[in-house]
């Protein structure tokens, strides 16, 4: 793989992983459209390990709250402003346990669809009509917990299928239930993080079996660095978007590229 694919590639993993356009829907009519091949598995958990950088450096403050919530409680130290982390804590195990179970039930289906850009055309109006839905969604200033949270990680699982935006569809279902835009959006990226890391474990077994060499190392790494970067950029910018309530933007790019999608299917012989 050369330097410049691999810098172009994170720097759309990057983007697209936050962004509520669907990063494995890109990646699909990409290769399709634009003839890339598969970019391997080494290059993949880079790039994911890379998009975890960004989220980990934009909300590590309330990470390092959340992860010293749970041991201030084990000692007994725990004050009430800490409580709201280590909610969250489980607010977060529990949205994550949708996605665990659909992976590892249906992981060959899934793959399977993977191939098919007319799934991918198809789930990327269903994202399109999600983000331009969302601008008409009252805010009921209700706040996550244990129901809403397993819900919104119904719509992480759902959007497992390539085409359909994991950050668009978890911040839909949250304001769908009620709860503050912004609210939805951080915690929509906080419980990426489980997901993401559980995709790079999954695969690691296949890294240690073929170690990439040197050379190979330092094209993946630029693709990494780009893709943590580029990831850091996406997540602010659709923060601030979310604040003003444009995620309908985002729609409309998704039902352009699902068209553009099915007239390049229509045409291919």
């Amino acid at each position: 793989m050369e330097l410049i694919k691999a810098l172009i590639l994170g720097i759309v993993q990057g983007a697209t992983e936050f962004l509520p356009v669907s990063s494995s829907g890109h990646l699909v009519l990409g290769s399709h459209i634009l003839g890339f091949s598969e970019q391997g598995i080494v290059f993949g958990v880079l790039l994911h390990l890379g998009t975890l950088v960004s989220v980990v450096a934009v909300f590590r403050k309330e990470l390092f709250e959340m992860v010293k919530a749970p041991l201030l409680w084990l000692f007994g130290k725990l004050e009430e402003d800490g409580r709201h982390y280590l909610l969250w804590d489980l607010y977060v195990v529990v949205a994550t346990i949708p996605i665990v179970i659909t992976a590892l039930m249906f992981k060959e289906q899934i793959q399977g669809l993977f191939t098919s850009v007319t799934v991918v055309c198809f789930m990327l109006i269903v994202t399109g009509l999600m983000m331009i839905t969302a601008q008409f969604i009252t805010d009921r200033g209700r706040q996550v917990n244990s129901p809403r949270a397993f819900l919104i990680g119904c719509g992480q699982a759902f959007a497992i299928i390539p085409g359909v935006s994991r950050s668009g569809t978890t911040i839909f279902i949250a304001m769908l239930l009620g709860i503050n835009r912004e609210t939805a959006a951080r915690f929509s990226f906080i419980m990426s993080i489980p997901a993401i890391l559980g995709a790079a474990v999954l695969n690691l077994g296949e890294v240690i079996a073929d170690p990439p060499t040197a050379e190979e190392m330092i094209v993946y790494g630029t693709g990494t660095v780009a893709a943590a970067i580029t990831g850091y950029l996406a997540i602010i910018l659709l923060l601030d978007i979310i604040r003003k309530n444009r995620l309908q933007w985002f729609g409309y790019y998704c039902l352009a590229v699902a068209l553009a999608g099915l007239i390049f299917l229509q045409a291919s012989p």
